[in-house]
């Protein structure tokens, strides 16, 4: 009589997607876009060789692009996010670095970028203490446990040692066409998703017996001169509020400590909301 064969060891079983069926893991890319924002030329390229240029950057999630900059309104954050690898005003794509995975579900990861958009106040923006460098570092590191590359801020950490050699052409690069970094301020961002939430239960309040459509029309007839002078005034407001934002985009242009700050580094304002 043979003697029996041993047991064979069970394989974790793999999921379509090449995960292990022991848990609902999700690998995610965490990636950072570098740009430089001084314009192209011989000495720009000799500074990028040495590792003193002066840079911007964002860490990309998924479609979007996480950036910080500063704005005057109190209480709301300077974190905007943008499609990866737009070029901010001024700015020169230069490389994307994949930075590390995050294994979190994805709503803890859009919970800890929310958490962390707290941290980063537009009106705390600092051009050499709290820049959109500090914000990818502080990012990167809260989702994979390890920090950008110091070299990212490195023209920074000199300006915070030697504030003497920080040149003019530093706080002096906004190009005629832009006043601001182009995206959307992660405040307002989720302002929208809760009114877009709220949009279907408001329809379903609206909903009536057919009995009521009769008198509802015959009103709606008799208030449409009334709804046309409201909505008249409504677009009349909010074409004095987009006014109103695009003088502040101009006015504000300084950090914390007085600093002219790059068109780059310039977030979002916050929109002037007319309902």
């Amino acid at each position: 009589m043979s003697a029996p064969h041993p047991p064979k060891k069970q394989r974790g079983r793999k999921s379509s997607a090449g995960r292990r069926s022991t848990g609902q893991l999700t690998k995610t890319e965490i990636r950072i876009n570098v740009y430089d924002l001084l314009p192209p030329s011989r000495v720009s390229s000799i500074l990028w060789s040495l590792g003193t240029s002066l840079l911007h950057s964002g860490v990309v999630i998924g479609d979007k692009e996480y950036a910080f900059g500063g704005h005057d309104q109190p209480g709301v954050s300077g974190v905007y996010w943008t499609r990866p690898r737009l070029e901010p005003p001024g700015g020169t794509f230069k490389l994307e670095i994949l930075h590390g995975f995050s294994y979190l579900p994805v709503e803890d990861i859009e919970g800890i970028v929310r958490e962390v958009s707290q941290k980063f106040q537009g009106p705390s923006y600092n051009l050499l203490t709290k820049n959109c460098n500090h914000f990818t570092s502080h990012l990167c590191h809260r989702l994979t446990s390890r920090r950008a590359p110091s070299w990212l801020n490195r023209a920074a950490s000199i300006g915070v040692a030697l504030p003497c050699l920080v040149p003019r052409e530093w706080t002096d690069l906004e190009p005629p066409d832009h006043d601001t970094a182009a995206g959307e301020l992660l405040d307002e961002d989720s302002e929208e998703d809760g009114h877009d939430e709220r949009a279907p239960m408001m329809r379903g309040n609206e909903r009536e017996s057919p009995g009521a459509e009769e008198p509802r029309r015959l009103l709606a007839e008799e208030d449409m001169s009334e709804e046309e002078d409201e909505e008249h005034e409504r677009r009349r407001r909010k074409s004095a509020a987009l006014s109103a934002n695009r003088l502040r985009r101009v006015s504000f242009a300084r950090d914390t400590s007085g600093r002219g700050m790059p068109a780059a580094e310039r977030a979002p304002p916050p929109t002037i909301r007319i309902n």
